[in-house]
């Protein structure tokens, strides 16, 4: 058995086998911090809401903390910030123990191999991954698994470029960065993360119209489509104009990364977005025509979605940690001792 985990901005997410497809598991990776009373401990573990007491406050974890901000107008708090454990929130660590431990759950056995989704270093910004990548490490040892970690771009490959060889471009549009990794037949060309992701997008869109940014991210979430016939003055239309401009970001910072030399000559590969970020209607269309105009020294084949973009990264993890399971499980067998003759 193996597992993967998507260690997200917004969400964590785990796959796991099941049968003959996937189980995933989802919270969403935040918290909000509400008065105690007797009262509301009972109606939180009588409507099993994942929750936790600390002296006078109590702390609503996952995918319930966002409808309990919006409905005591209160921000929710995240254990991650920009793509990494926070800096900034002394909660962090066991916030987001607690969340990891409702989403993946105890090892079957012990030492289960267990990939989990590390950035890349970003490119913009003097932000390191290694403190983030190491605790994470520790905290999934501690919890009885064999922890390794697998790059974001990396996994969305293995997730989704199995019929072109493990060949391509994949970009990982996430809350708090997004991440690029071109490969070559599953081996790693280039890969670099971009300081700016869908929080980046809310955060703007909120300062530009004075919105929350709850409120930003729930209208965001909700239907919300890439069509450009959205008032100008809306929210709606300032998320356009802010996935526009992010857009134009990756694809300058794509250019600038890439080198000729490391690309094999006349390479065609497809490009596959995914993430949470790239789930409203005509994010894939938008992105193929920013592409259009960028100078890389490989050609384009064409620019794909998937159904399922916030199951990408999860899939991708259990595709490595598998392939782990069974490349283990065949060099045991190989070097088993030859059962002696009578």
């Amino acid at each position: 058995m193996a597992k993967g985990l998507d260690v997200g901005t917004m969400n964590i997410l785990s796959s796991s086998p099941d049968g003959d497809g996937t189980k995933f598991v989802q919270q969403r990776n935040s918290f909000v911090e509400i008065e105690y009373s007797d009262m509301a401990e009972q109606m939180l573990s009588r409507s099993e809401v994942l929750h936790i007491r600390k002296d006078d406050k109590v702390y609503v974890v996952g995918d319930d903390a966002l409808n309990f901000a919006n409905i005591f107008n209160k921000e929710t708090r995240r254990p991650m910030q920009r793509g990494i454990l926070s800096s900034e929130e002394a909660s962090a660590i066991p916030m987001i123990k607690l969340i990891t431990e409702q989403v993946v759950g105890e090892p079957s056995t012990d030492g289960e191999n267990l990939f989990f989704s590390s950035p890349a270093d970003p490119i913009d910004s003097e932000l390191s991954t290694l403190y983030h990548q190491k605790t994470l490490e520790s905290m999934l040892s501690d919890m009885g698994y064999d922890p390794e970690p697998i790059n974001e771009g990396m996994a969305v490959i293995y997730s989704e470029l199995a019929d072109h060889n493990f060949t391509g471009l994949g970009v990982s549009f996430g809350a708090g960065m997004t991440n690029v990794c071109l490969a070559y037949y599953a081996v790693p060309v280039m890969k670099f993360s971009i300081a700016r992701g869908g929080d980046w997008i809310d955060q703007q869109a909120s300062q530009a119209t004075g919105t929350p940014v709850d409120k930003v991210t729930s209208i965001k979430e909700d239907d919300f489509a890439l069509d450009f016939q959205t008032d100008v003055g809306g929210v709606e239309g300032a998320l356009s104009i802010y996935y526009e401009n992010l857009l134009d970001y990756v694809v300058e910072k794509l250019s600038a990364e890439v080198d000729e030399e490391d690309v094999e000559e006349d390479l065609d590969v497809p490009v596959v977005v995914t993430g949470g970020t790239s789930s409203p209607d005509g994010f894939e269309e938008l992105f193929e025509r920013h592409l259009e105009d960028v100078q890389i020294p490989f050609s384009i084949s064409d620019v794909r979605s998937v159904d399922d973009p916030l199951y990408s990264v999860a899939r991708g993890a259990l595709v490595a940690a598998r392939s782990e399971e069974e490349s283990d499980g065949a060099a045991a067998a190989a070097s088993a001792p030859e059962p002696e003759e009578d």
